[in-house]
């Protein structure tokens, strides 16, 4: 499904769609519509006014109601347009809880995401939702979604799976074609954990990118795995492989290789390259 189209609801199971932003890099990730009898779960609401609005619409005009928002994880270029959607429940980990709890730093999305410089004063403005619902573990959401927490990319992943139509949302669990992003992560750990969500079902939704399945998984993990290596001095660099295509390899490289080196060194730091991007150093 890597030609689906971008910026419409793309249906890919019965009464399941994907919404994907074309490209996938800073900024820039992708959402979800599942139907249930009930009315409509929305999987993460993307960043800015110019993002989530048109998103909304289409959602809208479905003719159902939103009974739930589902946040995969915190970063705010999937809980930005929470706001878009007022009414429903918005349920996600106590991770992100706490995160979308504290302070907006503005500046700093500014410094490492500049295209949408002039769309993060609106949203400081107006701020996001709070989370209204807790998920500790695994859980039947709904009669059709099972939600999976996980860990690796954040503490606080949480992903949706619909079995009836072998889909799973997995957030940023997965990046497609799209060069990771770990500053929060353990690369090892996410890299481990994607043995299990190569299982999970045949259509994956990603965080970032067009929709894969088994080998965008293992494109990926691979690509973790040698960061993995270089931070542990066993490979002098990252070899060639499908991810040269990938867009920001630099400075994210780098970023998920600091970060591998953090992790050996039991630090939950932030990566010098990452403080860097955000203007913060």
């Amino acid at each position: 499904m890597a030609d689906a189209p971008t910026r419409t609801l793309h249906e890919v199971g019965e009464g399941v769609f994907a919404w994907l932003q074309p490209g996938g890099e800073s900024g820039v990730s992708n959402a979800g519509v599942i139907i249930d009898d009930d009315g409509i779960t929305v999987v993460d609401t993307m960043m800015v006014r110019s993002q989530w609005e048109p998103f909304a619409g289409a959602v809208a005009k479905l003719g159902l109601p939103v009974r739930r928002v589902l946040l995969t994880h915190a970063h705010i270029d999937h809980v930005g347009g929470t706001r878009a959607f007022p009414m429903p429940a918005v349920v996600a980990s106590p991770q992100t809880s706490a995160l979308l709890e504290g302070d907006m730093p503005v500046a700093a999305y500014k410094a490492f995401m500049p295209a949408f410089d002039a769309e993060f004063d609106e949203l400081a403005e107006i701020g996001t939702r709070q989370v209204t619902h807790l998920v500790t573990d695994a859980a039947q959401l709904t009669p059709r979604i099972e939600v999976l927490p996980a860990t690796g990319h954040t503490e606080g992943d949480l992903m949706a799976l619909v079995a009836d139509v072998d889909v799973l949302f997995a957030g940023d669990l997965c990046f497609f074609g799209v060069t990771p992003l770990a500053f929060q992560g353990n690369p090892e750990t996410w890299a481990d954990v994607l043995d299990a969500i190569a299982d999970l079902a045949d259509v994956i939704v990603p965080g970032h990118g067009p929709i894969g399945a088994e080998p965008q998984v293992r494109e990926l993990q691979s690509y973790l795995r040698h960061c993995v290596a270089v931070a542990r001095g066993e490979e002098p660099s990252i070899p060639p492989g499908p991810w040269d295509a990938w867009p920001e390899r630099e400075p994210r490289d780098q970023i998920n290789v600091e970060r591998a080196v953090l992790c050996d060194q039991q630090s939950d730091d932030m990566p010098p390259a990452m403080l860097k991007a955000l203007g913060l150093r």
